[in-house]
């Protein structure tokens, strides 16, 4: 197979792969010492009405894997702006009771996996079955089956879809 084949890796589309590797990211990339700090801190962190943060293996997999990137998206977007990505839970360390709530909602335990716009943006959560979605003053929307997918959605533009409300 010749060295310039079209796609770098076969997990992610092109310019998915490319945004990924810029931040810093590589296949087999894993920092479980980070990821498990987070999740002692999102454990030992109560709000003030008393909500704790669920945490839960397809979470810390998602932080050890792309914790601490902040992902530019190379490419404009397919059907709206490509949205940056901050791999961070601790961005949604103070949002306890929303993520109870939509984990209510969704008969599931919700974790904050980082934030779009570099922070500045919606809440992205991943649920216990590795779904992820993003939450915004618009509302909630699901992104993705599994980490992958929703950063496909985001890096590429393609227009998440809405979760029905009550």
């Amino acid at each position: 197979m010749p060295a310039s084949t079209a796609h770098s890796t076969t997990r992610f589309p092109l310019v998915v792969d490319a945004a990924l590797r810029q931040a810093g990211w590589e296949p087999g990339r894993w920092d479980i010492r980070r990821a498990e700090e987070w999740a002692d801190a999102l454990r030992a962190h109560t709000s003030p009405g008393g909500h704790r943060h669920a945490v839960f293996p397809a979470a810390v997999e998602a932080w050890a894997e792309f914790g601490g990137l902040h992902i530019t998206a190379t490419a404009p977007g397919r059907q709206i702006a490509p949205a940056a990505v901050r791999v961070d839970p601790l961005s949604g360390l103070h949002h306890a009771r929303t993520l109870g709530d939509l984990g209510r909602a969704l008969e599931t335990t919700v974790s904050p996996i980082g934030a779009e716009g570099g922070g500045t943006g919606a809440l992205l959560a991943m649920d216990a079955e590795g779904r992820v979605y993003s939450i915004d003053h618009t509302g909630d929307w699901y992104l993705g089956a599994d980490i992958d997918q929703a950063l496909t959605t985001l890096l590429t533009g393609t227009r998440p879809t809405r979760l029905a409300s009550g």
